[in-house]
Formats: C-alpha cells, sequence, structure tokens
C-alpha cells in the first residue's frame, strides 16, 4: 500500500464511514480537530465527516476547515440515514452545500433530523438514493451485510431495496471482504469499499478498515470521482472473522451454530433460547449464486494498538503503555498503516523485538482467527 504521489494520480487511503459525538454511542471526543490528528497518525489521506445532515456538525466542520490547515486530510462531508425498513445507507457529498439541501428535502420525513447524527427517515431506499443523487451525491447500502439493518438482512436483491435507482457503491462492513460479494451478479460492476463506521477517535477504531482509491483531484470532488468510477486500488480491513457478526451464533450466549443447525432450532437458542442471528458468512454463501469475479485485493490488517496489546499481555488496546509503545512507533516511522505495512521489520525490531514479530506474522499469514458471532468479536493469535 501505498500513498505516494505519482505524475498524475495518486493513491490515498481512505476512511469514508464515521461519526461525530452527535451520533448514539459516539464519543464525545470526536470533533474535527481529533478526527484529523487521529487520521494523520493513521495514516489515512481521507476521511468523511460523518453525520454532516446535523447543523451544528455540520457548521462545526464549516468553521474548523476555514480557521486551520487539515494538514493534507482530505474532508468529505458524509452521512448515515435508516430508511423506513431500518436499511442503513452511506451518503457521500463533494460539498456541505449538498447536504443543507437533503437537510431541507429530508426534514419532511424524519423528526430527528437536526437532533440525532444518525437520523431514521420515513422513506424508502429508492426515495433516498434519488434525492442523494438529485442533490448530486452518491449513495450505497452501509454495511451491507451485517445482520441488523443492511440491505442484506432485509433485502436478497439491491432492486428490491433501492428500485430504479442505482447505488454507486456498496460498503462490506466489518464482517466481510472482497471475497464475500465476489459471485453475488447483483454487485457485478459496483465498486466496494470498506470502512470503519468508527464512533471514536482511537486509533484501533479509525481507520481499522479502509480504502485505498487512485485520484487525479486531491479533494472531495475528486474522491467522488474515484469511487463512483471504480478505482479502487485496494481494501484494507480486519479479517472477517473478528466482525461480531460473521458466524451465525445466539445474540445472547453467542453460541456458534451451522445454517442447517439454526434452521433445525427454529432459529432459537436450546440453550437459553436466545435468537439466533445469521452470520454474514452464511448469508453471503446465500446469495452467490453466480461466478466470482475478480476484484482488488483485500489486506488483512489488525490495528496496531491490538497488536501491542496482545503482545505487552495488556488487557485493554488502551492501556498506558500500549499508548506509550504505539507512540514511539508513530514519532519514529510517521503512521500506523505504514508500520504495518511498509516499514522492514529489522526496522521495527530497533522500537520492540516483540512487536516487530507480531507485525512479520501478520504479513505473512500467520494468524490464528476464533470466528466472532451473535454480537461478539471475534479474537486473533499468533503463530
Amino acid at each position: 500500500m501505498s500513498s505516494g504521489i505519482s505524475s498524475d494520480r495518486r493513491q490515498i487511503s481512505c476512511d469514508l464511514h464515521l461519526h461525530s459525538r452527535f451520533s448514539i454511542a459516539s464519543s464525545p471526543r470526536m470533533t474535527p480537530h481529533a478526527m484529523v490528528v487521529a487520521a494523520v497518525r493513521k495514516g489515512l489521506r481521507a476521511i468523511g465527516t460523518g453525520d454532516a445532515l446535523h447543523p451544528l456538525w455540520r457548521r462545526e466542520w464549516e468553521e474548523f476547515l476555514s480557521r486551520h490547515d487539515s494538514a493534507g486530510v482530505i474532508v468529505v462531508p458524509s452521512a448515515e440515514v435508516e430508511d423506513r425498513d431500518r436499511v442503513h445507507h452511506l451518503l457521500l457529498m463533494d460539498g456541505f452545500s449538498g447536504f443543507f439541501d437533503l437537510q431541507k428535502t429530508f426534514s419532511l420525513a424524519g423528526k430527528d433530523i437536526s437532533t440525532t447524527g444518525r437520523p431514521r427517515l420515513r422513506l424508502s431506499g429508492e426515495e433516498i438514493a434519488r434525492a442523494v443523487h438529485d442533490a448530486g451525491g452518491l449513495v450505497g447500502p452501509a454495511h451491507a451485510f451485517t445482520p441488523w439493518t443492511s440491505m442484506y438482512s432485509s433485502h436478497d436483491h439491491v432492486g428490491e431495496c433501492y428500485g430504479s435507482e442505482p447505488i454507486d457503491f456498496l460498503e462490506l462492513g466489518l464482517s466481510a471482504d472482497n471475497s464475500y460479494a465476489a459471485a453475488i451478479p447483483d454487485l457485478y460492476g459496483v465498486p466496494l469499499i470498506s470502512s470503519s463506521d468508527a464512533h471514536g477517535p482511537d486509533p484501533w477504531r479509525m481507520g481499522r478498515e479502509c480504502v485505498v482509491l487512485e485520484v487525479g483531484e486531491a479533494t472531495p470532488a475528486g474522491v467522488l470521482e474515484s469511487v463512483s468510477k471504480g478505482r479502487i486500488m485496494q481494501n484494507i480491513g480486519l479479517f472477517p472473522e473478528e466482525g461480531k457478526y460473521n458466524r451465525t451464533a445466539c445474540s445472547r450466549c453467542f453460541r456458534q451454530f451451522t445454517h442447517d443447525e439454526a434452521v433445525a432450532h427454529a432459529w432459537r437458542c436450546p440453550g437459553d433460547g436466545g435468537r439466533i442471528k445469521k452470520g454474514v458468512f452464511d448469508r453471503s454463501r446465500e446469495l452467490s449464486y453466480g461466478e466470482p469475479r475478480s476484484r482488488p485485493p483485500y489486506l488483512h490488517m489488525i490495528p496496531l494498538s491490538e497488536i501491542l496489546q496482545r503482545v505487552l499481555g495488556s488487557s485493554s488496546p488502551q492501556a498506558r503503555r500500549v499508548e506509550l509503545l504505539y507512540n514511539r512507533f508513530i514519532e519514529r516511522f510517521g503512521d500506523e498503516i505504514r508500520v504495518l505495512t511498509e516499514v522492514p521489520v529489522q526496522d521495527l525490531a530497533t522500537v520492540h523485538g516483540g512487536a516487530a514479530s507480531a507485525i512479520d506474522a501478520l504479513r505473512c499469514g500467520r494468524v490464528k482467527l476464533s470466528p466472532g458471532g451473535g454480537g461478539r468479536y471475534g479474537t486473533f493469535s499468533f503463530l
């Protein structure tokens, strides 16, 4: 992965789905300044603002960008909305004025349009997509495969959700990679993006999933053009097994089941009666009735803080000693993505030998995974 500049185009890493502190369960630390600082440390060259339908958040970004240097980070106005069927959609614009117009358009269809970061609208997916296209933006299903509030949790085909309106991209979500969508005929030709859906600026959240785009113009419009034209060079993200909905499992005790076992139990856990949620792995197999199509490479990556947590035997990625060691790597080598993908192992070892060995194991695929499901994240260890 490279974010270097060529003569005509450059490759940049982008996390286009984030949230502000105005969204439910979001950190109060999600401010424009904190997000830009986190992006630089992560190695992101473009980020979505998230929640740009919210007037106060939109104003904060506009004021920040008028007064401060964005440190080379391209800021793309973005938002997530929920439709009347509880499907979530990611919206991208090349300017805040587009979201000002959408706020007026959506105000009659959502009473919380100005009070929460991720509003619910009394509109269909088709109506939302048409409004976004009319305003000059891009739209696609957010975390499309997850068993809650996603397109494929409610629909078997894109047209069932969006009608005659096309989608401009599809966001894979934390429990899927490109292979999960490769044989779904509905998605042939649809650009696939990875993004974090982060609710906090912590380095194990922001940028844990991102997409590498080839852009000609380092502006929000340039980013949108690259997404719409499918100039996807690479997706980066967690191993799908790390996602909390990867496998079919009980949403109460997290016991995992095969698809046939879940059907035999009528989707109720025989142990505690909890609801069994169909995992992304099984759902994608149901939808994959076509021939697999080639997709850009997918780089499986574990956040550096979580690697250091494992190496140091800490209970949390936000432990003080994890933070101190993380800072040493960033101060020495510039950003996290570079540490994880480019810096020679022998150079990493000058900072911490155990961490260097773990990063080498990640690069070589020596990772053991215990899949997540039912709402609990999966785990990993190094071989």
